[in-house]
């Protein structure tokens, strides 16, 4: 299929709808508004259906409820939205029912500004809202990884029958890049008769489906969250995605970046090569599940001096870099936020100080 030149929010639309996803609730919020403004238009043509809701609580149990209905259901908001929906997401979580949710980051705390940010990494990667749970959350480089994530976030939802997150940022958002959308990431539902609540005269079945997070038993509770945990684990298994770049041969720094950031970072590695000055970087592209034993490993190699966590945020990816890294090197933060994207020159400035 021929590439097409689309805007980041437009092309995860249209990535949604070719994943069969053909409902869609949201509540306009920059810098993902387009999003929504595209498949209000878009849905209607495929006989879909977009709801905008009164507010992003509301969107939150409107996806609850087509999710426990067993529909494909996406919607897509911008870090104080995310905010507002994170109670409904812990509902979905607890009640074991799959439903994708984008954040395309602005910067905060509080409204912060509408520049692109990744400070709702904590937020997306430790929960966000109450009790024990995880999103599996992929977070891409750009619009054609936007895309293919996008896709392939719908069976993960279903295999794991829980929230399945994208989080992008004010950039990958708004900037245009030529994309192909692979006809081959398309996978249908699977087993939603035994859980959704579908009807039990369409299923044929005698046995009731019922979507509940409520169990006033503690021991029940706790079982329910230990079978939770056990798909936590499973994605820890089975789901980690990185990608190495210039991990092969001798380097002296080890870099961390995800992202926009990544991107940069790719551009400051590539320059330090011509000079001779050699290092490597682990781009994740899922933040849950980390990539541990990647990083602890790229750190392990004898010439790597130090390892460095380069973030459009405060400093919240790096916990988990230090935590992957378990001592064996020197782990840093470098960063900037309020909407500033640190520049080559930036990093690799920094990154020849550490060593």
């Amino acid at each position: 299929m021929a590439k097409v030149l689309m805007k980041g929010n437009e092309a995860i639309g249209e990535a949604a709808i070719r994943a069969g996803c053909l409902n869609y609730f949201a509540y306009p919020i920059t810098p993902q508004s387009e999003v929504a403004e595209y498949l209000a238009k878009r849905l209607p043509e495929v006989n879909g259906v977009f709801l905008q809701g009164e507010s992003e609580v509301a969107v939150g149990y409107m996806i609850f409820g087509a999710a426990a209905c067993g529909e494909r259901v996406m919607t897509t908001s911008s870090s104080p939205g995310v905010s507002l929906m994170s109670e409904a997401i812990s509902y979905i979580a607890g009640a074991r029912c799959p439903a994708v949710f984008v954040n395309i980051v602005r910067g905060g705390p509080g409204l912060g500004g509408i520049l692109p940010s990744q400070g709702d990494y904590f937020q997306a990667t430790k929960g966000g809202g109450h009790g024990d749970y995880h999103m599996l959350v992929m977070a891409p480089d750009g619009v054609q990884e936007a895309v293919e994530m996008t896709m392939r976030a719908f069976p993960l939802a279903e295999k794991y029958r829980g929230p399945v997150m994208i989080m992008g940022d004010g950039l990958i958002g708004q900037m245009m890049e030529p994309v192909e959308f692979p006809d081959n990431l398309y996978t249908p539902p699977t087993n939603k008769d035994e859980w959704a609540t579908t009807g039990m005269d369409r299923r044929n079945s005698r046995k009731k489906n019922i979507v509940k997070s409520l169990y006033l038993d503690p021991a029940i509770l706790n079982s329910h969250n230990m079978l939770l945990k056990s798909q936590y684990d499973q994605m820890k298994r089975e789901e980690v995605r990185f990608e190495p770049y210039n991990i092969d041969g001798e380097y002296k720094a080890l870099v961390v970046s995800y992202g926009t950031m990544s991107r940069v970072c790719k551009t400051a590695i590539d320059n330090m090569k011509t000079e001779g000055f050699e290092v490597a970087m682990i781009r994740p592209q899922t933040l849950f599940p980390f990539p541990e034993k990647a990083i602890h490993e790229a750190a392990a190699k004898e010439s790597c001096q130090c390892v460095v966590s380069i973030e459009m945020s405060m400093g919240q990816m790096v916990e988990d870099v230090d935590r992957s890294v378990k001592g064996q090197k020197p782990v840093t933060w470098f960063g900037q936020c309020g909407g500033e994207v640190p520049t080559p020159e930036a990093v690799m400035e920094h990154v020849r100080s550490l060593v």
